[in-house]
């Protein structure tokens, strides 16, 4: 411990070096402020001394008011970047209920003619983490983590459809569904073939929704993101529901399914770009240090 601590007091990026005595004899904990933008370098510093993963501990500190101090900027952090990743791959309860309330809400503002519960159905719904997780895993090439949140991403696309499907059939049996509806009218029709604008709103969604993944602002701009894939996917859900055509369902799983696709693509080239001017920061610091 005494060797980190005189690691972490040498490096220009670090502050606030401290080493503390534990109740335990013989043991001590050492905590210090770390930039954000020497977290990767140094963490491979700790691996070479033999510290344990799990024995370091990271936390974000957000600071308040206006401060001079030099790299307050949001810099990208590898080692949180995929511990978010590693989490947001799984599928677990809370988010398979939180896509199938979406696809509930969804069906209704297809049915209904209503915008305002599409929209809330694409704020409920978590669909930015698993894509952003498969970003990740493919720019750091680790094939099982992009394959498993690929999963967990179908596996709540298919939640929320099979919601939408479900609600839809049972209003349809129920006579709840307004006289004269037809899926071709509705706010959605368009949802069946890709056009220019997919394209272009699906990439330009997938930037915005890895940027906001490690500013921690996920929640706002999942709805962004959401609008790529929920609609398409309660479109799809209501024209199974009711029995419609297969060129429908089939037109809308092709939009859905392109989608995604671009939403990966441009979170994935997004992240490989930053990561890439992240190591030539690195490497440029490196070199001043050298010469200095």
């Amino acid at each position: 411990m005494d060797a980190i601590a005189r690691l972490l007091d040498g490096n220009d990026e670090v502050s606030r070096v401290r080493q503390t005595a534990t109740a335990q004899p013989g043991y001590s904990v050492v905590i210090a402020i770390v930039e954000p933008r020497a977290i990767d370098e140094l963490l491979g510093d700790l691996r070479r001394l033999g510290v344990p993963v799990e024995d370091v501990t990271l936390t974000r500190e957000e600071v308040l008011g206006r401060s001079s101090a030099r790299g307050n900027e949001a810099g990208l952090v590898w080692e949180d970047v995929l511990g978010m990743a590693s989490r947001n791959s799984r599928p677990i309860a809370r988010y398979l209920a939180f896509m199938l309330v979406a696809g509930v809400i969804a069906s209704y503002g297809v049915l209904e003619y209503n915008v305002i519960l599409i929209v809330g159905a694409m704020a409920i719904s978590p669909d930015l983490l698993p894509i952003t997780a498969v970003g990740v895993g493919l720019v750091d090439r680790r094939l099982r983590l992009a394959a498993r949140a690929f999963l967990t991403l179908a596996i709540g696309m298919a939640f929320t459809s099979a919601a939408a499907a479900v609600s839809s059939f049972v209003q349809d049996q129920l006579n709840a569904i307004p006289a004269g509806f037809s899926i071709d009218s509705t706010v959605l029709g368009s949802l069946t073939h890709v056009n220019n604008e997919t394209i272009a709103v699906a990439l330009a969604a997938g930037v915005a929704g890895m940027l906001a993944l490690e500013t921690r602002a996920s929640s706002g701009v999942g709805v962004a993101v959401s609008v790529t894939t929920i609609p398409a996917a309660a479109y799809l859900g209501v024209a199974l529901g009711l029995g419609e055509e297969h060129g429908e369902a089939l037109g809308a799983f092709a939009v859905l399914a392109t989608n995604v696709a671009l939403l990966v693509v441009s979170a994935s080239a997004t992240l490989g770009l930053q990561r890439a001017l992240a190591r030539r920061a690195a490497i440029k610091r490196e070199r001043e240090a050298t010469t200095a």
